[in-house]
């Protein structure tokens, strides 16, 4: 398999390729700067230079399994990562932006990363309190650990929460009755809404930084989770809801899209994307 650091201009719509590498990459983040990009590569964290683009390994300590839900602090001194070498589930920790040793957050197991609040205060994340079986559901937590906040009920699965850039609302995606659509919630957990409704198995939903769209990846109907190597679509949505725009259709799933991946200047985002490696 062949991953591909790909970014994405929304005005011109133009896409530079950043990095092709024989390793499974997933999950891009911007760096503080926007001058660099933080990846998931084979259960460890790599920094990569837009300027001379490689992959260059974050000291995370004994954090060596990390999945790819990560992501930097609004303020810059911080990452969150997801990871299971500890405690043998997954648990949100947050280390140093320039690497160091993990410090935990999760009271509570399994928790996944997802995003932060606008004020660094707050992290969301789905995690499964009802068993695996059961599907997961969407919560916040202080961000320097502390009791979780439960903000979804009656959805089979929920997954991929972030937070719009005045801290309001999060969205989320989240199934019902066989179908997954974009949802949001308020951070407090009032005022749900459907913000999608088609055919589509939607995952995903990144605001913008400006607050103007929402970026999300769309798997063909029928799909079951969020899986890898099928055909997808990345969409951009107004904010305020309405009809998607189609920005590129291309292989990937699991990996592509599963961070908050938008520059500082709302005007590009990173993805990864793949291809099978010739024999």
């Amino acid at each position: 398999m062949i991953s591909e650091i790909v970014l994405y201009d929304i005005v011109s719509d133009e896409t530079q390729v950043v990095l092709r590498s024989e390793r499974h990459v997933e999950a891009p983040n911007f760096l503080p700067g926007n001058a660099a990009l933080l990846v998931n590569c084979e259960g460890r964290l790599y920094r990569v230079p837009l300027e001379a683009p490689a992959l260059e390994p974050v000291e995370t300590g004994f954090a060596t399994m990390i999945n790819n839900d990560h992501g930097p602090s609004p303020n810059g001194r911080l990452i969150a990562i997801s990871d299971k070498t500890e405690t043998g589930a997954s648990c949100i920790y947050t280390l140093p932006i320039g690497g160091g040793m993990p410090r935990r957050v999760s009271e509570t197991l399994p928790a996944y990363f997802h995003g932060w609040s606008p004020d660094g205060a707050t992290i969301t994340y789905p995690a499964f309190r009802r068993g695996y079986d059961d599907g997961a559901d969407i919560y916040t937590c202080p961000a320097r650990g502390g009791p979780e906040q439960r903000l979804t009920s009656g959805f089979e699965h929920c997954d991929g929460p972030d937070f719009t850039p005045d801290g309001e609302w999060i969205w989320f995606n989240g199934e019902k009755d066989g179908a997954v659509e974009l949802w949001r919630v308020r951070a407090d957990g009032s005022g749900l809404q459907r913000m999608t409704s088609d055919d589509r198995v939607n995952w995903f939903p990144h605001p913008s930084p400006d607050g103007q769209h929402v970026l999300y990846m769309a798997y063909e109907a029928g799909t079951e989770g969020h899986p890898p190597e099928r055909n997808i679509e990345l969409r951009l949505m107004p904010a305020a809801g309405g009809a998607p725009r189609v920005l590129l259709s291309f292989f990937g799933g699991q990996g592509t899209l599963n961070s908050p991946c938008w520059a500082s200047e709302s005007r590009r985002f990173a993805f990864i994307r793949y291809e099978q490696a010739a024999d």
